[in-house]
């Protein structure tokens, strides 16, 4: 019964080690993945400071492991309040580092640059908008990328984008585009183009 007792305690005591162990490792891992995922984002952006470099991905791990970790939070309010403060401390911590232009590629970066795809398509799909209506585009792309990078998924991130690329196409409707005709022009045009140029 004595050695029963004695090892409940040990395995009491051990439990919560071996649980923060574990934990440790899989932050270690989650941290070895931002770091590569940070890695690969500011390829394209060629800095050759290495003691920037360093900086900057630091800065950008130690983001994505501050929103991974809001799931700890207590409320989506709570939340939804920290991760405001974090977006706009490290969009802060970057511009300090980096040129707008920079900026601007890190957050296309870790959105799969679906900004830059969409606004693309919508002025390619539509020859004839206006540049008030491109500007609206482009007004809520930007809105939808910087809600966008907060995202804790691959999913999360694209729902977002969806979202916003309704609200567009509820726009451009109400300004008299009929979006499956042009759609459906656009898709005929592609073709054209690719039949002319094999």
């Amino acid at each position: 019964m004595k050695t029963k007792h004695i090892l409940l305690c040990i395995g009491l005591l051990i439990c919560p080690i071996l649980k923060a162990q574990s934990q440790a490792d899989s932050d270690k891992a989650y941290l070895a993945t931002v770091t590569k995922r940070s890695d690969k984002i500011l390829a394209e952006l060629q800095i050759a400071d290495s003691v920037k470099y360093k900086q900057v991905r630091e800065i950008m791990a130690k983001q994505y492991v501050d929103l991974n970790n809001l799931q700890l939070q207590k409320s989506e309010e709570q939340i939804a309040q920290k991760r405001t403060e974090l977006h706009q401390h490290y969009v802060a911590q970057l511009s300090a580092q980096l040129t707008p232009a920079q900026v601007e590629k890190i957050k296309d970066g870790m959105t799969y640059g679906v900004l830059p795809v969409t606004y693309k398509a919508y002025t390619d799909m539509i020859p004839t908008l206006k540049e008030e209506e491109k500007s609206q585009i482009m007004s809520w792309l930007k809105e939808a990328r910087e809600l966008a990078m907060d995202g804790g998924s691959s999913e999360e991130k694209h729902k977002v984008f969806g979202k916003y690329k309704g609200r567009i196409n509820n726009y451009l409707s109400e300004r008299g585009y009929n979006i499956q005709e042009e759609r459906v022009n656009w898709e005929g045009r592609m073709k054209a183009s690719k039949s002319n140029g094999r």
